[in-house]
């Protein structure tokens, strides 16, 4: 380890039960850099920055070191007072508190055995003015934006005297402008000397941002690369352990050539952010909607699928006209939607895999009212098999699987349904580039399969490397479309900025 390492991790380990989480990991991280952790999900990032952050305790053997000095991080307390503090992707603010409150939430100024509101309040406006944010002391948490209770979760780092601040996937529901100023935020925390270990998925903001990169594999340390040696394949490699040469999987053959349309959407609005869109989508298709944040692509969807109510419009599917005024019309008509928020409107976090994988077609399984639960542990086996989720057992509940096994779990259960039409939107937000290659190998099956798919994504590689047409929405309306070699990251940017 370098002698200039401010934080130096050697020799971690932690065991739960007889599962080996993570085995001899080491790291070190310096002031004034920022260093990203990258891995698959499941590879043991969050584990030990929850070891650093006081969480979990570590094994026997394990070291941890700040300063050149041996310290035990016996809780979070602890790690707080030793500079630590992390920023977890779901934040942990109270909002019904202002801004001022959260910022000294457990260190509340006091005088004359009274919390002095006035003190804490000139205190966070300090702060506040330095992090160069928009809102005061006195608003309430629950009326910010996300991108702004993330500046008050690193405004309460920094009224913690903090020096090590952990980002675990801070980007993942930000616009693309909040990101922006999230980098120079994150710029300026470096200037000032201040120690970031940034976790992300996206190796673009990697690349942008870390002067060096350190990979987990499998619960153990890989490596650790300087800015200059950060060329994607070797980075890839050390997460993955192999070469991913054909990442993008797209080996179908739509129908569209032949004119067999299996899905004809003519005119569908809500009269306020959907207004009067239309397109096909062929058999065997995978047909990319792309646009800016606010363009109107998951109100589309949403409207398609019956999620919310549609004011104009006609939908077809094979030929006939289908009147879909729920989710469930949806379902039994043959569409199937993946939601972009898996967490909330997606699964059960607190049920298990099997359960959550029948959850749509526990009918099947029912007769006389009672439940053939031999079926449906013979149906969560297969989708277990066929997507190659990594659980326990099917017993165990959704919520303990990494980001990129619950998605293949919500995708399992749509494919239950026997869909011919599957709506996708953000199908790999959040989910490690092992997980989003095997996501793909998927999609391009199941348009082998003859299904007629529509694929919603931010990430504009993915919408190019997977997609065979691409309608660009702008402002609630479909502004163009791509085919082919048209189908370019500064083609689809040109018609959704109007440039």
């Amino acid at each position: 380890m370098a002698s200039s390492s401010y934080l130096r991790m050697e020799n971690v380990s932690k065991t739960f039960g007889r599962a080996q989480a993570l085995s001899n990991v080491s790291l070190d991280v310096r002031l004034g850099e920022i260093h990203a952790l990258m891995g698959e999900n499941g590879a043991g990032k969050s584990t030990l920055m929850k070891i650093l952050s006081g969480a979990y305790l570590p094994d026997a053997n394990s070291a941890i070191y700040i300063d050149q000095k041996r310290v035990w991080i016996s809780g979070p307390h602890a790690a707080q007072a030793l500079g630590i503090s992390i920023i977890y992707q779901e934040l942990s603010l109270a909002p019904n508190l202002t801004v001022a409150e959260n910022i000294y939430l457990g260190r509340e100024i006091s005088r004359s055995r009274f919390v002095s509101r006035s003190a804490m309040e000139e205190g966070a406006r300090n702060i506040l003015k330095r992090l160069n944010a928009n809102f005061g002391p006195r608003d309430k948490v629950g009326q910010l934006s996300i991108a702004e209770r993330q500046l008050v979760e690193i405004a309460r780092a920094l009224n913690f005297k903090c020096r090590i601040l952990v980002m675990d996937e801070p980007t993942t529901t930000l616009s693309e402008r909040e990101t922006d100023k999230l980098f120079q935020l994150m710029r300026q925390l470096r200037s000032d000397g201040m120690a970031i270990v940034y976790i992300s998925h996206r190796m673009n903001e990697v690349y942008e941002l870390a002067d060096r990169v350190s990979v987990l594999r499998d619960g153990t340390y890989v490596g650790t690369l300087d800015r200059s040696d950060m060329v994607p394949e070797t980075v890839v490699r050390m997460m993955v352990g192999r070469d991913v040469s054909s990442f993008y999987k797209k080996g179908h053959s739509p129908e569209g050539e032949m004119g067999t349309v299996a899905v004809r959407v003519q005119g569908v609005g809500d009269g306020r952010r959907v207004h009067e869109c239309s397109f096909d989508v062929h058999r065997g298709e995978v047909l990319g909607i792309a646009g800016l944040v606010g363009a109107g692509r998951t109100e589309l969807a949403r409207l398609v699928c019956g999620a919310d109510r549609r004011a104009s419009g006609t939908i077809e599917l094979d030929g006939r006209r289908i009147d879909i005024r729920s989710p469930l019309d949806a379902q039994r008509s043959g569409i199937a939607y993946l939601t972009e928020d898996r967490k909330q409107l997606g699964l059960f976090l607190d049920m298990s895999v099997s359960e959550n994988l029948n959850l749509d077609v526990i009918e099947r399984d029912s007769k006389f009212g009672f439940l053939n639960r031999i079926a449906a542990r013979r149906r969560s086996r297969k989708a277990t098999e066929l997507l190659s989720i990594k659980a326990a057992s099917s017993d165990v509940a959704v919520g303990s699987l990494s980001g990129g096994n619950q998605q293949k779990v919500l995708l399992a259960r749509l494919l239950e349904t026997n869909p011919r039409f599957l709506i996708l939107d953000e199908p790999t937000r959040g989910v490690d580039i092992g997980a989003k290659s095997e996501i793909y190998k998927l999609i391009d099956d199941l348009a082998k399969s003859g299904i007629a798919i529509v694929v919603i994504s931010s990430e504009l590689p993915e919408i190019v490397g997977i997609c065979d047409r691409v309608i660009v929405m702008r402002g609630g309306r479909i502004a163009g479309s791509l085919k082919g070699p048209e189908i370019t990251q500064e083609n689809i940017m040109e018609i959704a900025t109007s440039a």
